[in-house]
């Protein structure tokens, strides 16, 4: 390659006169060659790509992100029960560092409400500082998730959760927008009915413009213009910072009794954080019909973490919701997480007198539009159609994320169901016949299917052990043994024919079964009648 370069660009300068860049300064000749020389081996670069395909549109759509993330962030502060400056801080560090070092182009990742849910009584009992060192434990638990792959774990997870998991949170962005009317008289139905027309209108007359951004302009307008003071606005949410954020280690004792104080709260941040990032990248996958690198998005969100701390923020994720009005605006690449975070600095930092005007009904109609766009309206069709079991954990999964606002055990809830009802299926798919044979003295039973903790007692429910006969075969080669109770069946089922006086043949097992069999099983070792006729 080098070789090839250094040639071309020694033309480049040997003509540079006929190029016309005598006008330029020898230094800018130098590097406006090189960019033109480098520039189409960096447009196929694919970071490259995911950087700057999409430059307008991502800016335009960070920018709508940006607005919304302002009254968010504060109701997430006031939840955790910190100054709104620690929410905000935190929503721009993680924006801008996410950018650089996630796994998902055009996914926002801010503070969030499930979070915020997790850290109050650790700010309650132990003060902010505590918080902070919290957030960086957390950081540093989910590299460690990301460096072992953890994320791919995430297979476990089914669909029926994750879709329960996103009508879950649709409902609770209904239901937090809905808590918005009241007090509140007509104006604020007739401004947020207003924003809903124009969002939805506008789109079928130019998509140039997103319309979230184009509500928010015009109700924020309308509001100003007419004075309508009976509108809340978001400089009543709280009082927006005034000075870039300082880097600092939190004041807290580098001891044992710091990190068990930390750490019970530190654990459940990583869970729910990888939870709802991961999903939330899933999601998006399907969205945008591309694929993202799931353990570096893990990874990922951990450095955001420790950054946010160091910046006096609290933990954060990723964000459903905004990811959603991201990509509906036209966001597809890092530009647009990055330009959310620096929008949102210029926005609380310069223009924070025309931020503050912002109606509340703006932006709660911004959130309807999200809640309605993020709720999988094809999983109610699915009620019917869908096998009951599937149905059956995505209303779980719904129904414990709602009530418990704590995505980590929705999710654990709905991932037992699915395991425990797709084991029960699997039991379900043994099947045991038997033929006699021609002498009658002995009888032959074919096995097919999973011998596991489920299946076991069925397996050895299906022999006839009153049945007088000499010899017993049990051909096994189209079932398979994974666990200790499978083994503890067989055990039982040679044990009581032996009792009986009839010879145990075992045929067909395959190499994998028969290895655990010969580890753990008792019916060949010595003294193994004795012990059954014990029991």
């Amino acid at each position: 390659m080098e070789a090839r370069m250094l040639p071309a660009i020694k033309v480049l300068l040997d003509h540079r006169s006929t190029l016309c860049l005598n006008v330029l300064l020898p230094r800018q000749q130098i590097c406006l060659l090189a960019f033109l020389f480098f520039k189409p081996n960096m447009t196929k670069n694919k970071y490259f790509q995911e950087w700057f395909s999409n430059p307008r549109r991502d800016v335009i759509a960070g920018t709508v992100v940006a607005l919304a993330l302002i009254p968010e962030s504060i109701a997430f502060a006031i939840i955790a029960g910190v100054d709104p400056k620690v929410a905000l801080y935190a929503s721009f560090c993680i924006a801008i560092t996410i950018a650089f070092v996630g796994g998902r182009p055009g996914m926002i990742s801010a503070a969030t409400g499930a979070m915020a849910l997790l850290i109050g009584s650790l700010v309650a009992n132990h003060g902010v500082q505590y918080l902070l060192a919290a957030t960086l434990l957390t950081g540093v638990l989910q590299i460690l998730c990301g460096v072992f792959k953890l994320a791919d774990l995430m297979r476990f997870v089914s669909k029926s959760v994750v879709t329960g998991f996103v009508n879950a949170l649709a409902i609770l962005y209904f239901i937090t927008q809905v808590k918005e009317f009241e007090g509140q008289g007509w104006i604020m139905y007739a401004m947020v009915a207003g924003g809903l027309v124009i969002i939805y209108g506008l789109p079928r007359l130019t998509t140039a413009v997103p319309s979230p951004l184009i509500c928010i302009i015009i109700l924020t307008t309308v509001s100003i213009t007419m004075g309508l003071d009976s509108l809340n606005t978001v400089g009543e949410m709280g009082q927006l910072p005034s000075s870039l954020p300082d880097f600092f280690f939190p004041d807290v004792p580098l001891s044992w009794e710091t990190f068990m104080i930390i750490l019970p709260y530190a654990i459940p941040l990583t869970v729910v954080g990888l939870l709802e990032s991961l999903m939330t990248a899933g999601i998006l996958d399907d969205f945008t019909d591309t694929e993202s690198d799931k353990n570096r998005e893990c990874k990922g969100q951990g450095i955001s973490n420790l950054v946010a701390g160091m910046f006096g923020g609290m933990a954060g994720c990723a964000m459903i919701g905004q990811s959603v009005i991201n990509v509906k605006s036209g966001g597809r690449g890092r530009l647009s997480t990055a330009a959310s975070g620096i929008v949102l600095l210029i926005l609380i930092l310069v223009l924070d007198d025309l931020v503050n005007q912002i109606p509340i009904a703006a932006l709660v109609a911004v959130m309807l539009m999200v809640s309605f766009g993020t709720f999988n309206w094809s999983s109610l069709k699915g009620l019917r159609d869908n096998h009951l079991t599937s149905s059956i954990v995505m209303i779980a999964t719904v129904l414990a994320v709602v009530y418990t606002h704590n995505l980590a055990i929705g999710v654990g809830i709905g991932v037992v169901l699915s395991a425990l009802f797709f084991a029960y299926k699997v039991s379900r798919l043994l099947k045991i016949s038997s033929d006699l044979d021609v002498s009658k003295k002995g009888r032959t039973y074919n096995v097919t299917g999973q011998l596991f903790f489920v299946s076991a007692d069925s397996f050895a429910d299906a022999f006839d052990f009153r049945e007088v006969l000499e010899r017993v075969t049990i051909d096994v080669t189209h079932a398979h043994f994974w666990d200790l109770s499978a083994v503890g069946a067989l055990d039982r089922v040679v044990l009581k024919f032996r009792r009986e006086g009839t010879e145990v043949d075992i045929i067909g097992m395959n190499e994998a079964s028969k290895t655990l069999v010969l580890k753990i099983a008792t019916h060949d070792k010595p003294g193994a009648m004795d012990e059954a006729g014990g029991h």
